[in-house]
């Protein structure tokens, strides 16, 4: 992997969650791997001598898809991820996360997948914008079949393509990931604090403030019972847990 000389970001990661994931994972190795771990803990684990993650820092920002991305799913899997999601690949994308990383969970390799904000306009509640008829339709079918599985597990799921679609779409790939047999945890982090963030939405003071926010938000989708709940699907167990970081950098003394 060659590294950049120089580094670009478009103004608009300036002023959202992105920048506090890429300052996050250019830490040193072992810090990387100790702040995923403050994440899950003890549910799963996260080690630095054996386990991966994306982005990886300001000088490799690449985000995963994980239809495309190599080291976390195997060829067989990103296929039928991909066929799931899209019938017409030309143009197209699956999900972007912003963090993910493989680790152990149970004794088992699974994967750490978080979605992170870092004020509250990006907590959003639209529905997918219409693209691809054929992929509007595709995705659509996912999310009703994921949420038709998620119902079989406990009462109250309503993910839908047409209101909150991220929040959807994460949760019908964590389930679909985790009914092909990988165990998942889906992270919702809050990053505290971003005050330079102000002038595009509200930051996050506290855990307790972005907990409120996300039942709120999640309320008529995901039943509050599923939160920081072991959820065992057909083949492996995922998670959703919220979680927050106040990642913080001191300028002069």
């Amino acid at each position: 992997m060659s590294l950049r000389r120089t580094i670009t970001l478009p103004v608009r990661d300036l002023y959202g969650s992105k920048l506090r994931c890429l300052l996050l994972t250019s830490l040193p190795k072992r810090s990387v791997a100790a702040a995923l771990q403050s994440l899950v803990g003890p549910i799963a684990e996260v080690n630095p001598d054996n386990h991966q993650w994306l982005p990886m820092g300001l000088l490799n920002s690449e985000e995963a898809k994980l239809g495309e991305c190599l080291q976390f799913l195997t060829p067989e899997f990103r296929e039928h991820l991909t066929s799931w999601w899209l019938v017409n690949r030309r143009g197209a994308n699956t999900p972007n996360w912003d963090i993910v990383s493989t680790c152990t969970i149970e004794g088992r390799e699974g994967l750490l997948l978080i979605e992170a904000k870092a004020h509250n306009a990006e907590v959003r509640q639209e529905g997918k914008t219409k693209g691809d008829v054929g992929n509007d339709t595709q995705i659509g079918s996912a999310i009703a079949e994921a949420n038709a599985a998620l119902l079989g597990i406990s009462s109250g799921w309503a993910i839908d393509r047409d209101s909150h679609y991220q929040l959807s779409n994460r949760f019908a790939w964590a389930w679909k990931i985790a009914s092909l047999g990988v165990p998942v945890i889906l992270v919702y982090l809050g990053f505290l604090n971003a005050d330079e963030m102000a002038h595009c939405g509200q930051p996050f003071v506290s855990d307790l403030e972005w907990r409120k926010l996300m039942l709120s938000h999640s309320a008529n989708l995901v039943p509050e019972s599923a939160w920081e709940t072991r959820l065992q699907t057909a083949q492996a167990p995922m998670w959703a847990l919220l979680r927050t970081m106040d990642l913080k950098w001191t300028v002069g003394q």
